[in-house]
């Protein structure tokens, strides 16, 4: 209980963390669970789409030669054979001064090769009258208009939307190869921590921590594979720490308190790389590894839990699961109504609100006060060559 010694540089540990290998992996989904993930490889087309003649238009399906020089005042006979409808094709073969009825999509019968709009002729009792002429390849759709085999049509640099998975159906996928999501487990530590959907009660308080660092895992393209509650016992936060997957986030424990089993367990057993950050706040932080885990050590208090995260893990778990930035944070201009206070040498995580132009810090301490965070706008950082702002200083909110 004699605090930190020295705190790490939160450039320094940003960088260590950009060098720390990510997981590497593919996962067959079905196409419905594949929005917001990656392709392992590049969607490229085996078959054209669509893959016959289809009517644009509502009209009549007929040879377009045999329309030239029609006009309201000389129009061109046709005997209308039959009907075209999506799904429901007509079977036989238009002939000269034939026409087939055809509804937009549905495929070109044999024998046409245009288009007369429905505005364009006029049917009575099977006899077609073409008021104006359409040229051959009038108001038809070819194969392969939307997509040729070989097309390139989803790439891997982003994530999948709605529209490249009703690409991918229209290719005839019902599943897609996706890079795998880093595997997170969360170990929610403390012997006042009661599990999510308990009543406070006493000297009791319920975990906040847990469903907050899974919104955020999965934002940022991780999965939660476990949710684990530990009270402060040596030997069950052991065994917790040595949990099978690609990042452990243990929340609670990680200062120099005599309950604080958390560092000395990680430096025992795996690497203890980091502990003390040099930022507010959030400074009880640890990072390490245990074999080829990544171990975060994150402080109980639910703003600092939530501030070393952003700050720390998301970069690691955006970069893991080939996300862009290190946040999904929107940057806005603003000024500040109030001064805040630093010192030098830290980086300070300000929760900020907005309101117009200007910019109001909310609270520089209170790392216990995740209301504060509902009620922010979003937040400033201070960086460790400042002493502060002053009021009316430009700063940038990074936007909740």
């Amino acid at each position: 209980m004699r605090g930190f010694r020295e705190r790490a540089d939160v450039a320094a540990v940003q960088a260590w963390l950009g060098e720390h290998p990510v997981p590497h992996g593919v996962e067959v989904v079905p196409l419905g669970a594949a929005s917001g993930r990656r392709l392992a490889a590049p969607l490229v087309a085996d078959r054209p789409v669509p893959g016959f003649e289809r009517a644009a238009m509502d009209g009549w399906a007929v040879a377009g030669a045999a329309t030239f020089g029609a006009s309201p005042g000389d129009p061109r006979p046709f005997d209308v054979i039959g009907m075209a409808r999506p799904g429901h094709p007509f079977e036989g073969r238009v002939g000269p001064g034939q026409a087939v009825r055809i509804m937009t999509g549905a495929p070109l019968p044999d024998g046409a090769d245009a288009v007369l709009r429905a505005e364009d002729g006029d049917e009575q009792q099977g006899r077609l009258q073409a008021h104006a002429p359409t040229t051959p390849r009038r108001h038809v759709g070819g194969v392969g208009e939307d997509i040729q085999p070989g097309d390139h049509v989803v790439p891997t640099d982003r994530p999948l939307r709605p529209q490249d998975l009703g690409v991918a159906a229209s290719l005839g996928h019902d599943v897609l190869a996706v890079l795998r999501r880093p595997r997170v487990a969360l170990c929610v530590t403390g012997d006042e921590v009661l599990p999510v959907g308990r009543m406070p009660e006493g000297a009791y308080i319920v975990d906040a921590n847990g469903p907050m660092l899974a919104a955020l895992v999965a934002r940022d393209g991780g999965e939660v594979v476990d949710h684990a509650y530990v009270p402060d016992d040596p030997q069950q936060l052991t065994e917790a720490l040595r949990a099978d997957v690609d990042l452990l986030l243990v929340t609670g424990g990680s200062s120099v308190g005599t309950e604080d089993h958390a560092p000395r367990l990680l430096a025992e057993h795996g690497n203890l790389v980091f502990h003390g950050m040099a930022m507010r706040p959030a400074a009880p932080t640890g990072l390490g590894t245990l074999g080829r885990v990544l171990v975060a050590l994150l402080p109980g208090n639910p703003v600092s839990c939530l501030a070393a995260y952003d700050l720390l893990l998301a970069r690691w778990l955006r970069r893991s699961a080939a996300l862009p930035g290190p946040w999904p944070y929107r940057a806005e201009e603003g000024v500040l109504r109030e001064r805040i206070a630093s010192a030098l040498g830290r980086l300070d995580y300000v929760r900020v609100r907005i309101e117009g132009e200007e910019v109001e810090p909310l609270a520089t301490r209170g790392a216990s006060l995740l209301s504060t965070t509902t009620r922010a706008d979003g937040f400033v950082l201070v960086p460790p060559a400042s002493e502060g702002h002053a009021a009316g200083t430009p700063v940038t909110v990074w936007r909740y």
